[in-house]
């Protein structure tokens, strides 16, 4: 892009700021999406449908009104919500329809996961498929009737009218639908307390990932089908599972892949950080939003691939991408924002998909000069790494080949290529930036505490364990109450919304993690606070499970109990891994019992879906081989459990202090001026040691 398109870009983008608050003044409508904070829902505030948030009130009105609920579900970073809001909720034709008939509800499913899961689980039993925007018509008492995704103007008015005649005309065929879907949506909720089931064996372990394995793309990565995400929680288990297994096969597709994803365009090249998944088998061509939770999690999983191998390549991922989150995604006081569009405005002052991040080949001759050849063969400014005339940054060849086919040394061209990248991150800012949603999530952030804390573990690099304790701070401080309770979200200074399972789970998690590098008493105690909240307030005495909402919060269609590991694990699956750690450090609370039963429950699964259930995995190889706890106890404790964690040891938790601690496993560890390691396994240990090497032999 040369400089006066570049200039020509920011003046329009400054227009288009100045017409916006001129146009503030004089909005033609104004909805009471005005009132909320998610950026999501006040994009919306200014159609001309009579939108609404999901509130108490909101329903019981549609109750006594008798009028139907029409519910539209998305996020701020979601291109075709954007798409449809163009083309429909913004159009006055649509919006009277849609005034005239419903009471209209839009939903920030980021906000609000415990209806949005309700909803999605509607519409994939109406239709087969799901996604977003996601459109639900319900009957005023909130059940569903009919669904859609992305509809065009003409399709979606159309459908609006008939399902109303249909209600008008013959209302108890739309009961009666509706209360046939509600009790699929119940039923497929149900979870089994299977206290009869014996253990899950390392024999069906091996079983589920053989067939598992099937699935893998052993070139490309990740799995044979596109569009290709990243699912870290499959990686990581599948880390986990050849590194206790020796099994060099799934270590080699588990290299394969984070190569492939860090050469590839998904990964941002120029400023760090992975967007949500690509379009394609070669990791290329992304969905250009980039997600918190994705790159909190990519940034544990590289860390902790970076111990196994001490892959430079898996380093440079992971400083990047915690550049990249600090400098688009970090809220000053230490929270972390959600997510950045994939749209964002092109040359025309148009929305489009991708535009901050692609390039011409001029642009990049014109930027780069003599240093364009090597550029051009490392990223591939050719018909590999094109994309709709444009170019996205891809790399399918290691630096040693690049630098012998030019003749210079792998230092030169890593000098040469650093100063392009910053050539082009310079040129890059001066683009219109992608709007940016600024809402802090708890549970988002407890997964980007977890990869600090990787990061720190295992980089060993101390600015890493000040953000995360920044990061922690900020969740001690603003989203944890008094009583043991969480906030959902936090946006204005405000937190609001109770505490959904998934940020429980994800911050204790994020606690529990935290203390093992600091060795500081209060995230342990953190933890044990908020697990014994979650156990009293979520608990499901029929299945032993969790519900992922309170017993404080109003009652919906059902409380959904999410037990499947997505992009994100399930809720379930990580509160079962807390207890297993928390059981090892407080052996009396029964933390390990109910762990262990959770997963006897959902174990019938592995074997014909393990990518669905795999951070609930983990725990089978916890239970089926030695699980350890480490204490190191003396004046050197923290310098010697420094060393000990840098090592990828994911079957223990470690423990620590100067002197005699309140922990049980710190209690008569003490011996005077020495510090000493002790390897236990359920509280039984071997003699102790005074040096990391010495423990790690022991492991």
């Amino acid at each position: 892009m040369n400089k006066s398109i570049s200039i020509l870009s920011v003046l329009l983008l400054l227009l288009n700021g100045c017409a916006e608050k001129k146009e503030e003044m004089t909005h033609k409508y104004t909805n009471a999406l005005i009132e909320e904070t998610s950026p999501y829902l006040i994009q919306h505030a200014h159609n001309p449908v009579n939108w609404e948030a999901w509130h108490p009130e909101v329903l019981e009105r549609a109750q006594k009104e008798n009028k139907l609920l029409l519910i539209s579900i998305g996020y701020a970073a979601c291109h075709w919500c954007h798409v449809m809001e163009e083309e429909c909720f913004e159009d006055e034709e649509v919006a009277k329809v849609m005034n005239e008939s419903f009471i209209n509800i839009k939903i920030d499913r980021e906000e609000r996961p415990d209806v949005d899961q309700i909803y999605m689980d509607a519409i994939q039993m109406m239709t087969g498929n799901g996604g977003w925007p996601l459109n639900i018509l319900a009957l005023p008492d909130g059940r569903p009737f009919w669904g859609a995704t992305y509809l065009p103007k003409d399709n979606w008015v159309k459908s609006l009218n008939q399902l109303t005649r249909l209600y008008t005309e013959d209302p108890n065929k739309i009961i009666a639908y509706a209360a046939d879907l509600e009790r699929g949506i119940q039923s497929i909720n149900l979870v089994e307390n299977k206290e009869d089931a014996n253990n899950f064996s390392l024999d069906q372990l091996r079983e589920a990932v053989e067939k598992w394995s099937t699935y893998f793309d052993t070139f490309l990565g990740g799995y044979k089908r596109a569009p290709k995400f990243m699912m870290p929680n499959n990686l990581d288990f599948l880390l986990h599972y050849a590194t206790s297994q020796d099994d060099k096969r799934v270590l080699e597709y588990i290299n394969t892949t984070l190569t492939r994803m860090a050469y590839g365009g998904i990964y941002d090249q120029v400023g760090g950080g992975f967007s949500r998944y690509s379009v394609d088998t070669k990791w290329h061509v992304p969905h250009f939003e980039k997600m918190l939770y994705d790159n909190g999690q990519l940034i544990s999983l590289y860390a902790k691939a970076y111990a196994i191998t001490k892959n430079p390549l898996y380093k440079k991922v992971v400083e990047e991408t915690i550049a990249f989150v600090q400098e688009e995604l970090s809220d000053e006081n230490g929270g972390y924002y959600s997510s950045l569009d994939a749209d964002s405005l092109n040359e025309s002052g148009e929305l489009e998909e991708g535009a901050f991040y692609v390039w011409t080949r001029e642009e990049l001759e014109q930027l780069l000069g003599s240093d364009f050849e090597i550029f051009k063969d490392y990223y591939n400014i050719n018909s590999y790494g094109e994309w709709e005339e444009n170019y996205v940054l891809i790399r399918d060849k290691s630096d040693k080949e690049i630098s012998e086919k030019h003749h210079i040394s792998i230092a030169v061209l890593n000098e040469k290529l650093n100063e392009s990248l910053e050539i082009l991150k310079e040129e890059r800012n001066n683009r219109p930036k992608p709007r940016l949603d600024d809402k802090i999530l708890t549970s988002w952030n407890g997964l980007m505490l977890k990869g600090l804390t990787d990061a720190y573990r295992y980089l060993q690099d101390d600015n890493y364990l000040k953000l995360a304790l920044k990061n922690a701070s900020f969740i001690e401080k603003e989203m944890m109450k008094n009583s043991g309770a969480l906030f959902r979200n936090h946006k204005n200074d405000k937190s609001n919304i109770n505490g959904f399972l998934e940020d429980y789970a994800s911050t204790i998690e994020g606690f529990i993690a935290l203390y093992e590098v600091t060795f500081d008493l209060k995230w342990l105690d953190h933890s044990k606070k908020l697990t014994d909240y979650a156990l009293k307030h979520f608990n499901d005495e029929a299945s032993g499970m969790l519900f992922f909402t309170s017993d404080e919060d109003d009652t919906l269609i059902r409380r959904t109990l999410e037990t499947n590991d997505n992009v994100v694990s399930a809720s379930n699956s990580i509160i079962a891994n807390n207890l297993l750690k928390l059981h090892k450090v407080f052996s009396k609370e029964g933390y390990g019992a109910r762990a262990h039963q959770m997963l006897k429950n959902i174990q019938d699964n592995f074997v014909e879906n393990g990518q669905s259930y795999a951070n609930w995995m983990h725990l089978v190889l916890y239970e089926n081989l030695n699980f350890y706890e480490i204490a190191v106890v003396g004046d050197d404790y923290k310098k010697l459990g420094k060393t000990i964690l840098s090592n990828y040891i994911p079957n223990s938790v470690i423990v620590g202090s100067e002197k005699e601690g309140n922990i049980e496993l710190l209690k008569s560890r003490y011996n005077e001026g020495e510090t000493l390691v002790y390897v236990c396994i359920e509280g039984t240990c071997k003699l102790p040691v005074n040096s990391a090497e010495e423990a790690l032999n022991q492991l």
